[in-house]
């Protein structure tokens, strides 16, 4: 998204693919982090001897992880960190966890501009399609719209 960005610029951009973000590699470690600062510590996520013997054949990441990766994928977009104020997560609509991601999978972002709003004062209203694919994988592990509110 080259130039100056504001409501028209960003406008410009609806229905297009705005950002592949760069590959991230999920680690158990990064897993059991999650679930000491989440609490969810279900054997599937963190017992790797039982995770083994499941449907799984071993240990998969928190859904809810991969949902918390979202904002970052965002501040992969080029510049878009230097041209705005400040990002709030707004919310989420439709999410769906579509696979599971094992540790050592790598994962990335494809991200859809779907809708810019404009709202009050330098305030704007995005909503992004976010498919996290997994390297390797046909289906994706992850698709939400995303609602970021940007501070201009």
């Amino acid at each position: 998204m080259p130039g100056k960005l504001n409501y028209r610029r960003l406008k410009e951009f609806t229905g297009q693919e705005i950002a592949l973000s760069d590959w991230q590699k999920i680690t158990q470690e990064r897993i059991n982090d999650l679930a000491a600062g989440t609490g969810d510590r279900q054997w599937i996520h963190v017992d790797e001897e039982k995770a083994k013997k499941s449907p799984m054949k071993g240990t998969v990441a928190h859904s809810f992880l991969l949902l918390s990766l979202l904002p970052s994928f965002l501040y992969q977009i080029e510049g878009i960190a230097d041209r705005v104020m400040m990002a709030v997560n707004y919310g989420l609509n439709r999410v769906r966890f579509t696979s599971p991601v094992k540790p050592g999978a790598r994962i990335r972002n494809r991200i859809v501009l779907k809708d810019v709003e404009k709202r009050v004062f330098l305030k704007v209203l995005t909503t992004t399609e976010n498919t996290v694919e997994i390297q390797g994988k046909e289906k994706p592990a992850l698709v939400a719209e995303f609602l970021v509110l940007l501070y201009l």
